[in-house]
C-alpha cells in the first residue's frame, strides 16, 4: 500500500489497482485529497483500476466531487475504471442525487 495523502481522520492511499479513500471527507480537505489522487494518476502507468469509497462512513458531496475529480482525469489519459464501491452512506447520497449510473456502470461509458 502506498498513502498518497494522510490527515487525521482521511487518508487516500493506493493497494495494488485501487485507489482507495478512507475516512470522513471534508469539504476543507477535499481540494488536498482530490489533489493527491490526480497527481497520481497523471503520473500511473496503469490502464485499468478500481475506485473504493467503501470506507467512508459519512455521507459526502465532498466525496463525490473527489469522485468526479478522478473520473475527469481517468477519461483524460484513457484509464478504465473497473469498479466504484461506496460505503452505504455515501451510495443513499448518490441515490439521492441520482447518480445511481455512475455505481452500476462502467465508469468509462459515462459523460463525467
Amino acid at each position: 500500500m502506498t498513502v498518497l495523502f494522510s490527515r487525521p481522520g482521511v487518508t487516500v492511499s493506493v493497494e495494488n489497482t485501487t485507489l482507495l479513500v478512507e475516512g470522513d471527507v471534508e469539504v476543507s480537505l477535499a481540494a488536498d485529497l482530490a489533489a493527491s489522487g490526480v497527481k497520481w494518476l497523471k503520473h500511473t502507468e496503469l490502464t485499468s483500476l478500481g475506485l473504493d469509497f467503501s470506507r467512508v462512513e459519512k455521507a459526502s458531496s465532498a466525496a463525490i466531487s473527489v469522485l468526479f475529480e478522478w473520473l475527469r482525469i481517468c477519461r483524460q489519459r484513457g484509464i478504465h475504471i473497473q469498479a466504484i464501491l461506496f460505503s452505504a452512506p455515501l451510495r443513499r447520497l448518490a441515490s439521492l442525487a441520482e447518480l445511481d449510473a455512475l455505481i452500476d456502470q462502467p465508469a468509462a461509458t459515462l459523460a463525467v
